[in-house]
Protein backbone atom coordinates (compact mmCIF):
# COMPACT_ATOMS: atom_id res chain seq x y z
CA UNK A 1 0.00 0.00 0.00
CA UNK A 2 1.67 3.05 -1.42
CA UNK A 3 0.75 6.56 -1.65
CA UNK A 4 -2.37 8.39 -0.05
CA UNK A 5 -5.78 6.35 -0.49
CA UNK A 6 -9.05 7.92 -1.76
CA UNK A 7 -12.03 7.69 -0.50
CA UNK A 8 -14.55 5.85 -2.18
CA UNK A 9 -16.54 7.48 -4.65
CA UNK A 10 -20.31 7.01 -3.63
CA UNK A 11 -21.45 9.02 -6.57
CA UNK A 12 -24.76 11.58 -6.48
CA UNK A 13 -27.53 11.21 -3.60
CA UNK A 14 -26.97 10.55 -0.31
CA UNK A 15 -23.76 9.43 1.05
CA UNK A 16 -22.95 5.45 1.44
CA UNK A 17 -20.23 4.22 3.19
CA UNK A 18 -19.27 0.48 4.36
CA UNK A 19 -20.41 1.47 8.17
CA UNK A 20 -23.97 1.60 7.03
CA UNK A 21 -23.82 -1.22 4.90
CA UNK A 22 -22.56 -3.74 7.68
CA UNK A 23 -25.62 -5.54 7.18
CA UNK A 24 -24.80 -6.60 3.63
CA UNK A 25 -21.47 -8.77 4.70
CA UNK A 26 -23.88 -11.54 7.56
CA UNK A 27 -23.96 -13.82 4.61
CA UNK A 28 -27.64 -13.71 4.79
CA UNK A 29 -28.08 -13.34 0.98
CA UNK A 30 -24.89 -14.37 -0.91
CA UNK A 31 -23.22 -12.03 -2.74
CA UNK A 32 -22.12 -12.14 -6.47
CA UNK A 33 -18.76 -11.38 -7.80
CA UNK A 34 -17.67 -9.91 -11.04
CA UNK A 35 -13.69 -9.88 -12.62
CA UNK A 36 -12.37 -10.11 -15.97
CA UNK A 37 -9.69 -11.40 -17.46
CA UNK A 38 -6.70 -9.24 -19.50
CA UNK A 39 -8.83 -9.37 -22.55
CA UNK A 40 -11.65 -8.55 -21.07
CA UNK A 41 -13.42 -11.61 -20.79
CA UNK A 42 -16.20 -11.32 -17.81
CA UNK A 43 -16.71 -13.98 -15.32
CA UNK A 44 -19.33 -13.81 -12.58
CA UNK A 45 -19.34 -16.02 -8.99
CA UNK A 46 -20.88 -16.44 -6.00
CA UNK A 47 -18.60 -15.22 -2.93
CA UNK A 48 -19.07 -17.00 0.72
CA UNK A 49 -18.31 -14.37 2.40
CA UNK A 50 -17.57 -10.59 2.73
CA UNK A 51 -15.86 -9.24 5.87
CA UNK A 52 -16.04 -5.65 6.65
CA UNK A 53 -11.95 -4.64 7.44
CA UNK A 54 -12.43 -1.04 8.09
CA UNK A 55 -14.00 2.00 6.71
CA UNK A 56 -12.19 1.88 3.22
CA UNK A 57 -11.78 -2.32 2.97
CA UNK A 58 -13.04 -5.67 2.69
CA UNK A 59 -12.25 -9.02 2.68
CA UNK A 60 -13.01 -11.53 0.49
CA UNK A 61 -12.76 -15.32 1.21
CA UNK A 62 -10.42 -17.18 -1.04
CA UNK A 63 -11.70 -20.85 -1.23
CA UNK A 64 -11.13 -22.06 -4.75
CA UNK A 65 -7.97 -21.54 -7.23
CA UNK A 66 -10.43 -20.88 -10.23
CA UNK A 67 -11.32 -18.48 -13.54
CA UNK A 68 -12.44 -16.19 -10.21
CA UNK A 69 -9.03 -16.10 -8.35
CA UNK A 70 -6.53 -15.19 -12.06
CA UNK A 71 -8.76 -12.43 -13.08
CA UNK A 72 -8.01 -11.12 -9.42
CA UNK A 73 -4.26 -11.93 -9.67
CA UNK A 74 -4.09 -10.70 -12.92
CA UNK A 75 -6.34 -7.29 -13.34
CA UNK A 76 -6.32 -6.59 -9.39
CA UNK A 77 -9.95 -5.42 -9.77
CA UNK A 78 -13.39 -6.93 -9.17
CA UNK A 79 -17.18 -6.12 -8.20
CA UNK A 80 -19.36 -6.78 -5.72
CA UNK A 81 -23.01 -6.75 -5.55
CA UNK A 82 -24.41 -7.25 -2.00
CA UNK A 83 -28.31 -7.10 -1.06
CA UNK A 84 -29.10 -5.58 2.27
CA UNK A 85 -31.22 -8.65 3.72
CA UNK A 86 -33.78 -6.49 6.10
CA UNK A 87 -34.38 -3.90 3.72
CA UNK A 88 -33.58 -5.85 0.16
CA UNK A 89 -31.74 -2.75 -1.53
CA UNK A 90 -28.91 -3.46 -3.94
CA UNK A 91 -25.46 -2.25 -3.55
CA UNK A 92 -22.37 -2.44 -5.56
CA UNK A 93 -19.06 -1.81 -4.70
CA UNK A 94 -15.89 -1.68 -6.98
CA UNK A 95 -12.81 -2.89 -5.47
CA UNK A 96 -8.99 -2.22 -5.78
CA UNK A 97 -7.28 -5.87 -4.84
CA UNK A 98 -4.32 -4.95 -2.49
CA UNK A 99 -3.24 -8.45 -0.42
CA UNK A 100 -4.15 -11.61 0.40
CA UNK A 101 -3.68 -12.89 4.37
CA UNK A 102 -3.20 -16.91 4.83
CA UNK A 103 -3.18 -16.32 8.81
CA UNK A 104 -3.43 -13.55 11.74
CA UNK A 105 -6.57 -12.55 13.39
CA UNK A 106 -8.39 -11.31 10.28
CA UNK A 107 -7.77 -14.77 8.93
CA UNK A 108 -9.19 -16.86 11.87
CA UNK A 109 -12.12 -14.65 11.95
CA UNK A 110 -13.65 -15.18 8.22
CA UNK A 111 -12.11 -18.85 8.89
CA UNK A 112 -14.43 -19.39 11.97
CA UNK A 113 -17.19 -17.49 10.38
CA UNK A 114 -17.14 -19.53 7.28
CA UNK A 115 -17.21 -23.05 9.33
CA UNK A 116 -20.57 -21.61 10.44
CA UNK A 117 -21.77 -20.70 6.57
CA UNK A 118 -20.53 -24.06 5.18
CA UNK A 119 -22.11 -26.21 8.78
CA UNK A 120 -25.34 -24.14 7.62
CA UNK A 121 -25.59 -24.80 3.78
CA UNK A 122 -24.53 -28.51 4.38
CA UNK A 123 -21.05 -27.70 3.06
CA UNK A 124 -18.64 -28.68 5.95
CA UNK A 125 -15.30 -30.26 4.71
CA UNK A 126 -15.87 -28.43 1.16
CA UNK A 127 -15.70 -25.20 2.56
CA UNK A 128 -12.25 -24.17 3.01
CA UNK A 129 -10.58 -21.13 3.90
CA UNK A 130 -6.75 -20.75 1.87
CA UNK A 131 -6.60 -16.96 2.44
CA UNK A 132 -8.77 -13.51 2.96
CA UNK A 133 -8.43 -11.42 -0.35
CA UNK A 134 -8.32 -7.73 1.09
CA UNK A 135 -9.54 -4.91 -0.92
CA UNK A 136 -9.69 -1.17 -0.95
CA UNK A 137 -13.40 -0.04 -1.87
CA UNK A 138 -13.05 2.16 -4.52
CA UNK A 139 -16.47 3.33 -5.32
CA UNK A 140 -20.42 2.42 -3.57
CA UNK A 141 -23.36 2.71 -5.88
CA UNK A 142 -27.23 1.98 -4.73
CA UNK A 143 -28.43 -0.71 -7.70
CA UNK A 144 -31.64 -0.89 -6.51
CA UNK A 145 -33.67 1.25 -3.77
CA UNK A 146 -35.03 -0.04 -0.52
CA UNK A 147 -38.54 -1.82 0.08
CA UNK A 148 -39.09 -2.24 3.17
CA UNK A 149 -37.96 -0.10 5.65
CA UNK A 150 -35.86 -0.95 8.39
CA UNK A 151 -37.00 -2.74 11.58
CA UNK A 152 -36.57 -1.18 14.78
CA UNK A 153 -34.03 -3.24 16.50
CA UNK A 154 -35.63 -4.92 19.67
CA UNK A 155 -32.90 -3.07 22.00
CA UNK A 156 -31.46 0.22 21.66
CA UNK A 157 -27.99 -0.33 21.51
CA UNK A 158 -27.11 3.33 22.83
CA UNK A 159 -29.01 3.58 25.85
CA UNK A 160 -28.39 -0.14 27.00
CA UNK A 161 -24.70 0.01 26.74
CA UNK A 162 -25.06 3.03 28.74
CA UNK A 163 -26.69 1.63 31.04
CA UNK A 164 -24.40 -1.13 31.93
CA UNK A 165 -21.34 0.76 31.66
CA UNK A 166 -22.91 2.69 34.39
CA UNK A 167 -23.61 -0.34 36.20
CA UNK A 168 -19.97 -1.94 35.67
CA UNK A 169 -18.22 1.18 37.49
CA UNK A 170 -19.61 0.81 40.52
CA UNK A 171 -18.08 -2.66 41.08
CA UNK A 172 -15.57 -2.74 44.29
CA UNK A 173 -14.07 -5.36 43.74
CA UNK A 174 -12.70 -7.62 40.62
CA UNK A 175 -15.29 -10.57 41.40
CA UNK A 176 -17.97 -7.66 41.99
CA UNK A 177 -16.71 -6.49 38.60
CA UNK A 178 -17.38 -10.09 36.97
CA UNK A 179 -20.78 -10.45 38.51
CA UNK A 180 -21.80 -7.04 37.42
CA UNK A 181 -20.90 -7.20 34.15
CA UNK A 182 -23.05 -10.07 33.52
CA UNK A 183 -25.81 -9.65 35.12
CA UNK A 184 -26.22 -6.10 33.46
CA UNK A 185 -25.32 -7.26 29.82
CA UNK A 186 -28.54 -10.12 30.43
CA UNK A 187 -30.74 -7.31 31.73
CA UNK A 188 -29.76 -4.45 29.32
CA UNK A 189 -28.76 -6.08 26.15
CA UNK A 190 -31.03 -9.38 26.48
CA UNK A 191 -27.98 -11.88 26.29
CA UNK A 192 -28.32 -14.48 28.75
CA UNK A 193 -25.56 -17.27 27.72
CA UNK A 194 -22.47 -15.90 29.06
CA UNK A 195 -18.92 -16.26 30.58
CA UNK A 196 -15.77 -14.68 31.17
CA UNK A 197 -12.11 -16.42 30.67
CA UNK A 198 -9.20 -15.09 32.11
CA UNK A 199 -5.99 -16.82 30.60
CA UNK A 200 -3.66 -19.21 32.58
CA UNK A 201 0.10 -18.35 30.44
CA UNK A 202 1.74 -21.50 32.22
CA UNK A 203 -0.89 -24.04 30.86
CA UNK A 204 -1.58 -22.09 26.96
CA UNK A 205 -5.19 -22.23 28.92
CA UNK A 206 -8.27 -20.26 29.82
CA UNK A 207 -10.62 -20.61 33.02
CA UNK A 208 -14.05 -19.41 33.13
CA UNK A 209 -14.29 -17.04 36.01
CA UNK A 210 -17.93 -16.05 36.05
CA UNK A 211 -20.97 -17.60 34.11
CA UNK A 212 -24.29 -16.46 33.53
CA UNK A 213 -27.45 -18.63 32.19
CA UNK A 214 -26.32 -22.27 32.84
CA UNK A 215 -27.53 -24.86 35.22
CA UNK A 216 -23.91 -25.68 36.06
CA UNK A 217 -21.81 -22.41 37.12
CA UNK A 218 -18.80 -24.12 35.58
CA UNK A 219 -16.53 -22.25 37.29
CA UNK A 220 -13.05 -23.42 36.46
CA UNK A 221 -13.78 -24.73 32.61
CA UNK A 222 -10.96 -24.73 30.70
CA UNK A 223 -10.44 -24.15 27.15
CA UNK A 224 -7.37 -24.17 25.35
CA UNK A 225 -5.50 -21.32 23.72
CA UNK A 226 -6.15 -21.06 20.20
CA UNK A 227 -9.63 -24.00 20.62
CA UNK A 228 -12.64 -22.88 19.33
CA UNK A 229 -13.87 -19.54 19.51
CA UNK A 230 -13.07 -18.47 22.80
CA UNK A 231 -9.42 -19.91 22.27
CA UNK A 232 -9.44 -18.10 18.68
CA UNK A 233 -10.03 -15.03 20.11
CA UNK A 234 -7.78 -15.14 23.05
CA UNK A 235 -4.63 -16.30 20.72
CA UNK A 236 -5.36 -13.81 18.22
CA UNK A 237 -6.80 -11.08 20.24
CA UNK A 238 -9.71 -10.80 17.67
CA UNK A 239 -13.20 -10.68 18.17
CA UNK A 240 -14.82 -13.78 16.55
CA UNK A 241 -18.30 -14.46 15.87
CA UNK A 242 -20.10 -17.41 14.04
CA UNK A 243 -23.86 -16.83 13.06
CA UNK A 244 -24.44 -20.53 12.24
CA UNK A 245 -22.52 -22.84 14.58
CA UNK A 246 -20.05 -25.34 13.49
CA UNK A 247 -19.13 -28.51 14.90
CA UNK A 248 -15.12 -27.25 14.46
CA UNK A 249 -16.75 -24.92 17.19
CA UNK A 250 -18.05 -26.39 19.49
CA UNK A 251 -16.67 -27.77 22.94
CA UNK A 252 -16.77 -30.78 24.95
CA UNK A 253 -15.53 -33.33 26.61
CA UNK A 254 -12.23 -33.09 23.92
CA UNK A 255 -11.33 -29.67 24.99
CA UNK A 256 -10.55 -31.23 28.62
CA UNK A 257 -8.70 -34.31 26.93
CA UNK A 258 -6.27 -32.20 25.00
CA UNK A 259 -5.21 -30.55 28.03
CA UNK A 260 -4.73 -33.36 29.80
CA UNK A 261 -2.77 -34.99 26.92
CA UNK A 262 -0.90 -31.69 26.49
CA UNK A 263 0.14 -32.12 30.43
CA UNK A 264 1.20 -35.78 30.65
CA UNK A 265 -1.29 -37.03 32.08
CA UNK A 266 -3.48 -39.95 31.57
CA UNK A 267 -5.44 -40.44 34.81
CA UNK A 268 -9.13 -41.58 34.49
CA UNK A 269 -10.04 -40.60 37.91
CA UNK A 270 -9.51 -36.54 36.66
CA UNK A 271 -13.03 -35.45 36.12
CA UNK A 272 -12.29 -31.78 35.46
CA UNK A 273 -14.83 -28.98 35.42
CA UNK A 274 -17.49 -29.62 32.80
CA UNK A 275 -18.07 -26.97 30.14
CA UNK A 276 -20.91 -25.62 30.86
CA UNK A 277 -22.40 -24.19 27.42
CA UNK A 278 -25.29 -24.73 25.68
CA UNK A 279 -25.12 -28.44 23.93
CA UNK A 280 -26.26 -27.00 20.37
CA UNK A 281 -25.73 -23.39 20.07
CA UNK A 282 -26.26 -21.68 16.80
CA UNK A 283 -24.67 -18.29 17.69
CA UNK A 284 -21.29 -17.57 19.35
CA UNK A 285 -18.85 -14.50 20.07
CA UNK A 286 -16.21 -14.59 21.93
CA UNK A 287 -13.99 -10.75 22.71
CA UNK A 288 -10.82 -10.32 23.73
CA UNK A 289 -10.19 -8.32 27.00
CA UNK A 290 -7.20 -6.75 26.48
CA UNK A 291 -5.27 -4.10 28.84
CA UNK A 292 -2.66 -2.02 26.75
CA UNK A 293 -2.61 -4.51 23.95
CA UNK A 294 -2.20 -7.89 26.90
CA UNK A 295 -4.77 -10.33 27.16
CA UNK A 296 -6.41 -10.68 30.67
CA UNK A 297 -8.98 -12.09 29.62
CA UNK A 298 -12.53 -13.35 26.88
CA UNK A 299 -16.17 -12.47 26.93
CA UNK A 300 -18.09 -15.09 25.55
CA UNK A 301 -21.79 -14.84 24.78
CA UNK A 302 -23.92 -17.75 22.83
CA UNK A 303 -27.36 -18.44 21.53
CA UNK A 304 -29.39 -21.02 20.81
CA UNK A 305 -30.73 -18.86 17.72
CA UNK A 306 -29.02 -18.58 14.44
CA UNK A 307 -27.77 -15.04 13.10
CA UNK A 308 -28.60 -13.73 17.26
CA UNK A 309 -25.04 -11.76 17.17
CA UNK A 310 -24.73 -9.30 14.61
CA UNK A 311 -22.44 -6.19 13.70
CA UNK A 312 -23.70 -4.24 16.11
CA UNK A 313 -23.89 -6.63 18.54
CA UNK A 314 -19.80 -7.17 18.04
CA UNK A 315 -19.99 -3.44 18.55
CA UNK A 316 -21.60 -3.23 21.83
CA UNK A 317 -19.71 -6.07 23.41
CA UNK A 318 -16.17 -4.77 22.07
CA UNK A 319 -16.65 -1.41 23.91
CA UNK A 320 -18.02 -3.57 26.87
CA UNK A 321 -15.20 -5.66 26.87
CA UNK A 322 -12.88 -2.72 26.87
CA UNK A 323 -14.71 -0.53 29.91
CA UNK A 324 -14.05 -4.38 31.72
CA UNK A 325 -10.48 -4.49 30.82
CA UNK A 326 -9.82 -0.80 32.03
CA UNK A 327 -11.88 -1.54 35.12
CA UNK A 328 -10.22 -4.59 36.21
CA UNK A 329 -6.83 -2.69 36.06
CA UNK A 330 -7.59 -0.22 38.20
CA UNK A 331 -9.25 -2.49 40.59
CA UNK A 332 -6.10 -5.29 39.98
CA UNK A 333 -3.53 -2.17 41.49
CA UNK A 334 -5.83 -0.94 44.37
CA UNK A 335 -5.54 -4.50 45.08
CA UNK A 336 -1.68 -4.67 46.08
CA UNK A 337 -1.46 -3.65 49.48
CA UNK A 338 1.60 -4.27 51.65
CA UNK A 339 2.19 -7.71 53.42
CA UNK A 340 0.83 -7.97 56.49
CA UNK A 341 0.38 -11.07 58.56
CA UNK A 342 -0.99 -12.88 61.51
CA UNK A 343 0.40 -16.09 62.36
CA UNK A 344 -1.00 -18.18 64.98
CA UNK A 345 -1.14 -21.82 65.67
CA UNK A 346 -3.28 -24.00 63.85
CA UNK A 347 -6.31 -24.91 65.81
CA UNK A 348 -7.17 -28.79 65.86
CA UNK A 349 -10.34 -30.01 64.77
CA UNK A 350 -12.10 -33.50 64.51
CA UNK A 351 -11.97 -33.74 60.94
CA UNK A 352 -8.72 -33.99 58.50
CA UNK A 353 -8.79 -32.65 55.36
CA UNK A 354 -6.06 -34.33 52.78
CA UNK A 355 -5.00 -32.01 50.05
CA UNK A 356 -2.94 -33.53 47.05
CA UNK A 357 -0.65 -31.16 44.38
CA UNK A 358 0.61 -32.52 41.26
CA UNK A 359 3.83 -30.42 40.64
CA UNK A 360 3.28 -31.26 36.69
CA UNK A 361 0.67 -28.97 36.29
CA UNK A 362 -0.10 -27.38 40.37
CA UNK A 363 -3.13 -29.53 40.17
CA UNK A 364 -4.98 -29.59 43.34
CA UNK A 365 -7.47 -32.17 45.07
CA UNK A 366 -8.97 -32.64 48.60
CA UNK A 367 -10.13 -35.91 49.40
CA UNK A 368 -9.47 -36.71 46.25
CA UNK A 369 -11.77 -34.57 44.10
CA UNK A 370 -10.08 -32.00 41.72
CA UNK A 371 -10.13 -28.97 43.23
CA UNK A 372 -8.09 -26.19 40.92
CA UNK A 373 -5.18 -26.24 38.72
CA UNK A 374 -2.33 -23.91 36.86
CA UNK A 375 -1.60 -20.48 38.90
CA UNK A 376 -4.40 -20.66 40.74
CA UNK A 377 -2.99 -24.25 42.06
CA UNK A 378 -0.02 -23.11 42.96
CA UNK A 379 -1.47 -19.84 45.20
CA UNK A 380 -3.51 -22.21 46.98
CA UNK A 381 -0.76 -24.63 47.53
CA UNK A 382 1.62 -21.79 48.92
CA UNK A 383 -1.25 -21.34 50.83
CA UNK A 384 -1.81 -24.07 52.63
CA UNK A 385 1.56 -24.57 53.39
CA UNK A 386 2.33 -21.53 55.15
CA UNK A 387 -0.32 -21.79 57.46
CA UNK A 388 0.41 -25.65 58.24
CA UNK A 389 4.04 -24.69 58.86
CA UNK A 390 3.86 -21.59 60.25
CA UNK A 391 0.50 -20.80 60.91
CA UNK A 392 -0.05 -17.65 58.71
CA UNK A 393 -3.74 -17.35 57.56
CA UNK A 394 -3.80 -13.63 56.24
CA UNK A 395 -2.31 -13.09 53.45
CA UNK A 396 -1.45 -9.92 50.59
CA UNK A 397 -1.22 -9.48 47.22
CA UNK A 398 1.52 -8.24 46.85
CA UNK A 399 3.28 -11.04 48.99
CA UNK A 400 1.87 -13.11 46.35
CA UNK A 401 3.03 -11.13 43.56
CA UNK A 402 6.55 -11.06 44.55
CA UNK A 403 6.79 -14.70 45.48
CA UNK A 404 9.27 -16.29 43.06
CA UNK A 405 8.03 -20.02 43.87
CA UNK A 406 4.52 -19.07 42.05
CA UNK A 407 6.33 -18.56 38.80
CA UNK A 408 4.09 -15.88 38.19
CA UNK A 409 4.40 -14.20 34.02
CA UNK A 410 6.44 -10.85 34.50
CA UNK A 411 3.32 -9.32 34.34
CA UNK A 412 1.16 -10.36 36.77
CA UNK A 413 -2.07 -8.05 36.71
CA UNK A 414 -4.28 -11.13 36.27
CA UNK A 415 -3.40 -11.91 39.64
CA UNK A 416 -6.50 -10.96 41.27
CA UNK A 417 -8.43 -12.88 38.87
CA UNK A 418 -6.68 -15.76 39.85
CA UNK A 419 -7.15 -15.27 43.46
CA UNK A 420 -11.22 -14.76 42.51
CA UNK A 421 -11.22 -18.04 40.81
CA UNK A 422 -9.85 -20.25 43.72
CA UNK A 423 -12.31 -18.52 45.87
CA UNK A 424 -15.23 -19.78 43.40
CA UNK A 425 -13.95 -22.89 43.17
CA UNK A 426 -13.41 -23.34 46.91
CA UNK A 427 -17.05 -22.34 47.57
CA UNK A 428 -18.24 -24.79 44.83
CA UNK A 429 -16.43 -27.50 46.76
CA UNK A 430 -17.91 -26.03 49.59
CA UNK A 431 -14.43 -27.21 51.88
CA UNK A 432 -13.56 -26.55 55.00
CA UNK A 433 -11.53 -23.93 53.80
CA UNK A 434 -12.13 -21.10 52.51
CA UNK A 435 -11.10 -17.24 51.67
CA UNK A 436 -12.13 -14.17 53.41
CA UNK A 437 -11.44 -10.68 52.32
CA UNK A 438 -10.28 -8.30 55.30
CA UNK A 439 -9.13 -5.41 53.35
CA UNK A 440 -7.93 -4.06 50.71
CA UNK A 441 -5.17 -6.02 48.77
CA UNK A 442 -6.04 -8.53 52.04
CA UNK A 443 -7.51 -12.13 52.81
CA UNK A 444 -7.65 -14.52 55.39
CA UNK A 445 -8.17 -18.25 55.19
CA UNK A 446 -10.46 -19.60 57.20
CA UNK A 447 -9.77 -23.21 58.01
CA UNK A 448 -12.41 -25.42 59.88
CA UNK A 449 -10.20 -29.46 59.62
CA UNK A 450 -7.14 -30.32 60.30
CA UNK A 451 -5.10 -30.13 57.06
CA UNK A 452 -3.06 -33.11 55.84
CA UNK A 453 -0.81 -32.30 52.82
CA UNK A 454 0.63 -34.91 49.97
CA UNK A 455 2.82 -34.17 46.90
CA UNK A 456 1.78 -35.89 44.08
Amino acid sequence: MSGDPKPPDHGAGAVLTLDALRDCFEGAVPAVLATVDPAGVPNVSYISQIHYVDPDRVALSYQFFNKTRRNILSTRTASVEVVDPLTTAFYQLDLDFETTQSEGPLFESMKARLAGIASHAGMAGVFRLMGADIFRVRAIRQVLPPKVPRPVPPVAALPALRRVLGEMARAVTLGDLYDRTLDAIARHLGITNLMIFVPDETRLALDAVATWGYTASGIGSEVRLGDGVIGVAAREKVAIRIDHMSSDYLYGTAVRNGLLADAGRDRADEPGVAFPGLARPESQIALPVLWQNRLVGVLFAESPAPLRFMHEEEDTLACVAAALAAHAAVLEAEEDAEASFDQRPATRFDTTLTLRHFAADDSIFAGGDYVVKGVAGAIFWKLVRAYVTAGTSEFSNRELRLAPELRLPSHAENLEARLVLLERRLQEKALPIQMEKIGRGRFRLVVRANLALQEG
